[in-house]
């Protein structure tokens, strides 16, 4: 039976036996929150250094059931190996080690001093320099996967757990829920699966980005596939303008953040062929993603009710007739919301 590595003692048995830890040696155990599909453990010695053990979960901690299989450990293994050297350097942790039978992974742990960039935003801290920094991160992610050949493609071939995790309780659910929207929906699935053009993280938002000494660092890894890099531009725009509809005094410095974020992203993606169609899907899963933070499996927890129905009436609205330029659809949506506040 797998061992729970949210149960201390099991956890310095574990690391001891395996030679991670040298018997007796002072470390430190610390319980981190903010992730709803695996455990996470910080690992810390005395001198400051320090791991992050995940632990990958078959049952999410949502209130509805949602399920995956935890084998999907390995895929945040092998991105975190390929990031380190696709991502710009100091933006991914360092590699540790991984255990697929017991479903968990290690990495570097990042110092303490660091800030997660949704809890920043959130408290209404608004910076330019973090969104060029995200734009430029995804930008050169998607870059160098696409010009790296085929290898990455096939070793990221699989798009079960991006499946089960993202376009099921995202996209499926939402179309099942809201049926106006069924049919975008239903076709934005489709049209996501059958595009295979760079490394999609899959999970790219401010709540898995930390802020050390100025810098952004990415983490979260676990459905990283081959596929549609307009996904990971939607779930991003979809993070910053739902703050945008959560913050109404900082409305048009995060819709100008977010302007920042894609122009910046677009300039480094540019000279690829995919890059030329990408916008207006980038658009529709912009569009999806803010329907689903509302109505799907994982809503957005810092929205009220009037703030989620707000987003969910100007999106239906959006779906009908859809921009097809991303600073089109952010300035709209900034309009849209304050006339309904």
């Amino acid at each position: 039976m797998e061992f729970d590595i949210e149960d201390f003692d099991s956890l310095r048995h574990y690391l001891t036996e395996r030679g991670r830890i040298k018997p007796g040696e002072t470390v430190s155990f610390e319980k981190l929150a903010g992730g709803v599909s695996n455990r996470t453990v910080r690992v810390a010695w005395a001198d400051g250094s320090g791991w992050v053990l995940k632990q990958a979960l078959t049952k999410l901690r949502v209130d509805v059931d949602w399920f995956s299989n935890p084998e999907r450990i390995g895929v945040e293994a092998k991105a975190i190996r390929w990031l380190n050297a696709l991502a710009p350097k100091g933006t991914t942790p360092f590699f540790v080690f991984d255990d697929i039978a017991n479903h968990l992974v290690a990495m570097e742990a990042i110092p303490k001093e660091s800030e997660n960039w949704k809890a920043v935003l959130l408290s209404g801290q608004i910076v330019s320099n973090h969104f060029e920094q995200f734009g430029l991160l995804l930008g050169t992610i998607h870059r160098q996967s696409s010009e790296a050949g085929s290898e990455i493609c096939e070793v990221f071939a699989d798009t079960t757990y991006f499946e089960s995790l993202r376009l099921e309780p995202y996209y499926r659910y939402a179309a099942e829920k809201a049926p106006a929207a069924a049919v975008f929906l239903n076709a934005l699935v489709e049209e996501t699966i059958r595009h295979k053009n760079s490394l999609v993280h899959g999970d790219f938002s401010p709540k898995n980005t930390l802020i050390y000494r100025g810098r952004l660092i990415l983490l979260d890894y676990e459905v990283v596939h081959f596929g549609d890099p307009g996904f990971d531009v939607g779930f991003a725009l979809t993070h910053f303008l739902s703050k945008a509809n959560h913050l109404r005094s900082q409305r048009d410095r995060i819709g100008a953040a977010a302007a920042l974020f894609w122009n910046v992203y677009r300039r480094e993606i540019d000279s690829l062929e995919w890059a030329q169609t990408l916008e207006p899907r980038a658009v529709r899963h912009t569009l999806g993603c803010l329907l689903a933070r509302v109505i799907g499996k994982s809503p957005l927890e810092y929205l009220t009710h009037r703030e989620s129905e707000r987003q969910q009436e100007v999106i239906l609205q959006f779906m009908a007739n859809p921009p097809t330029r991303v600073n089109d659809l952010i300035a709209q949506f900034i309009q849209k919301i304050e006339a309904y506040a």
